[in-house]
């Protein structure tokens, strides 16, 4: 290991940082509205299959270029195939978190907006109809996403100009452990609302006629954007690992964070959906609608304890949100400083200013904008389509090819576990044979079909 690079203290930081890249927006925000706008329960189950049997596999083949490169997405394909045009795959890692950040750190911003409407006002006076109709209004205006997208984003640059101890490590120590807690309190009054009962139904009995091929291509790119997979950022969140930590635990404890999570959260949101009236296949408004009626439905019988649990809730969602969100930011940061040899104060801000220009336009596409459609998407939804559905599966394509079929077995398994135990011996020719044979198939095949009609 490199003696002058960065990296984590020790394995549990590294945990708790790669938990803290997966458990984010795409777990509070994407996932509900995910399980509610194509099937419910039959989506949950892909869902669930595609995390363990699929999305490990994947999160193990990119965890060990990064282990084994010992450094960013450019660099550690530069170094493992030197001379070839893998590189490529480095740049296509940085294109797809830049444009994640850019229109993350919107959804990052409405968080951010509604902690300070919940701290100044909070929901608890407001009518069931205002509370779940606030979000049209706050997205759709001009300043306000702003302002609020410009908070967020220049917070994640001033957490990744510290860098990895100092910054990411020490933030994500510090949020992971309250965001569990607070989201099983919030689900559980979530489930105690008149009519939560049907969402619950809705999540556990499987409706087969709903089953498409969109449900399939949907749940692995969710799968793969919940877990920030092909696109770098568990490469270079690996490559900061000790020698000793290993790959294979910690990849099994950020899935079942993962999961874990985003189950919690769908069974916050989607029994409020339903319980407040509202369309489950609403889309990315969908929580901003339905928290703010569970929290409206609790202050009429305890204005306190509202303001409370909505304080905490959306502290919680704009701290999963900006765990997410520096873990991309840092893959395009890494590039900077170690492929370009810039500062990382300067690289920080470059990337700042660069996302910030870039997030405006995909927020201005909810109000003034949004009648400039391109291939039939606004600008916010074409780049979160054109990220979690093609640029993400492609990275996670090239990575299993690469592990598989470039790079020699035993390297790979050095790097999935340094630790030779019976354990590794029987669990890597799974993961192996995953890695090599199924996934590229199964990825190309999902791949194909967002292109079905």
């Amino acid at each position: 290991m490199d003696s002058n690079r960065e990296h984590f203290g020790s394995r549990m930081a590294a945990v708790l940082a790669l938990a803290g890249s997966a458990v984010g927006l795409g777990n509070i925000w994407r996932f509900p509205y995910m399980v509610g706008e194509y099937g419910g329960a039959i989506f949950l189950i892909f869902y669930l299959i595609f995390t363990f049997f699929l999305s490990l596999p994947v999160f193990y083949a990119e965890a060990i270029i990064g282990k084994k490169g010992r450094k960013g997405a450019f660099g550690s394909f530069s170094a493992l195939a030197p001379g070839t045009n893998w590189k490529l795959v480095g740049v296509l890692c940085i294109v797809s978190c830049f444009i994640i950040t850019s229109y993350y750190s919107v959804v990052g911003g409405w968080a951010t907006d509604y902690l300070a409407r919940s701290v100044a006002t909070g929901f608890e006076s407001l009518s069931q109809s205002t509370a779940t109709s606030l979000f049209s209004k706050v997205s759709s205006s001009v300043w306000e996403p702003i302002i609020s997208h410009t908070v967020f984003l220049g917070l994640a640059a001033i957490i990744i100009k510290f860098g990895i101890k100092n910054g990411i490590e020490k933030f994500t120590k510090i949020t992971m452990p309250i965001l569990f807690v607070l989201m099983i309190l919030i689900m559980f009054f979530s489930l105690s609302l008149d009519g939560a009962k049907e969402g619950v139904k809705y999540m556990l009995r499987p409706d087969f006629s709903k089953f498409s091929a969109k449900t399939l291509a949907f749940a692995l790119g969710q799968s793969f954007f919940s877990l920030s997979l092909g696109m770098g950022t568990v490469l270079t969140y690996a490559s900061y690992m000790r020698d000793e930590d290993s790959i294979a635990s910690a990849g099994l404890y950020t899935s079942i964070f993962d999961f874990s999570f985003a189950l919690i959260s769908a069974f916050v949101v989607i029994p409020a959906v339903f319980a407040a009236g509202l369309e489950p296949g609403a889309g990315p408004s969908l929580v901003f609608e339905s928290l703010p009626y569970i929290f409206s439905e609790m202050g009429q019988t305890s204005p306190v304890l509202s303001r409370c649990v909505t304080i905490f809730f959306f502290l919680s969602v704009f701290f999963a949100a900006i765990t997410s969100l520096i873990s991309m930011f840092e893959v395009c940061t890494a590039h900077l400083v170690e492929d370009r040899k810039i500062s990382r104060t300067k690289a920080s801000l470059i990337i700042f200013f660069s996302c910030w220009l870039l997030g405006i336009l995909c927020s201005l596409s909810f109000g003034v904008l949004e009648d400039i459609k391109l291939f039939g998407y606004t600008i916010f939804s074409l780049f979160d389509t054109l990220a979690s559905n093609y640029l993400m599966t492609l990275g996670a394509l090239l990575f299993v090819l690469f592990v598989g079929w470039k790079m020699d077995r035993e390297s790979a398994i050095d790097q999935f576990s340094m630790r030779k135990s019976k354990k590794r011996e029987k669990t890597f020719p799974y993961f192996y044979f995953v890695i090599k044979y199924v996934a590229p198939v199964v990825i190309i095949a999902i791949f194909l079909s967002n292109f079905i009609k």
